[in-house]
């Protein structure tokens, strides 16, 4: 599995301080700059404390099970030509490393939507889909919204609500209010085209 962040800091090198130093027991992978640059901080087969609490399908501890990206951006302004084209051929590489399938990418809100909501709504998640990097819906038949993102992964403990909210943030962010008929077509497309199992794909 791979886990896309956003450091939430005011510089490449605030956030590379803060992922070194030991005392904030956090670490991440890889960290790239707003200007595309690619820092390697953990060795991709070490584990690295990006994820923590949270799942993703069967998945409990995602820090043991995936490889953490974190993008230079404070969440507030977009991500930038030079950071995406990076991310790209990063992701690119790895997933053929490690033979992740895209949907197996996913952001840390997907897996702590309680707690996180990075890599936000100003992420393009489209474009990743459209190189093969990530997925994104179509529009299917209605299906049941609470048992869809189960089935594609979201945890099965969240209420309504946070699945809901979680969903939206990476796939509607536009969208407002209760559940539509829209919402719940493309998460039953999602489930039905790449349901988690828990098993394959995790580095």
């Amino acid at each position: 599995m791979v886990v896309i962040h956003f450091t939430a800091m005011d510089s490449c090198k605030a956030a590379r301080d803060r992922l070194c130093d030991p005392q904030f027991e956090v670490s991440a992978h890889y960290l790239i700059g707003n200007d595309g640059a690619v820092l390697q901080l953990v060795a991709e087969a070490m584990r690295a404390w990006h994820a923590g609490a949270g799942r993703w399908g069967d998945v409990t501890d995602v820090n043991s099970r995936s490889i953490g990206i974190e993008l230079d951006n404070t969440g507030a302004h977009p991500f930038s030509e030079p950071q995406m084209q990076a991310l790209e051929a990063l992701l690119g590489g790895i997933l053929d490393r490690w033979r992740i399938p895209p949907e197996r990418v996913i952001g840390h809100s997907d897996m702590a939507p309680l707690r996180k909501g990075d890599p936000g709504p100003r992420f393009d998640w489209r474009r990743l889909a459209r190189a093969g990097l990530s997925v994104w819906p179509c529009d299917g038949a209605e299906g049941d919204f609470t048992d869809a993102a189960t089935r594609f992964g979201y945890a099965p403990d969240l209420s309504p609500e946070a699945r809901l909210a979680a969903f939206r943030l990476r796939f509607r962010p536009w969208a407002e209010g209760p559940l539509t008929p829209e919402d719940s077509r493309a998460m039953a497309d999602l489930a039905h085209r790449f349901p988690v199992d828990g098993g394959p794909g995790a580095a």
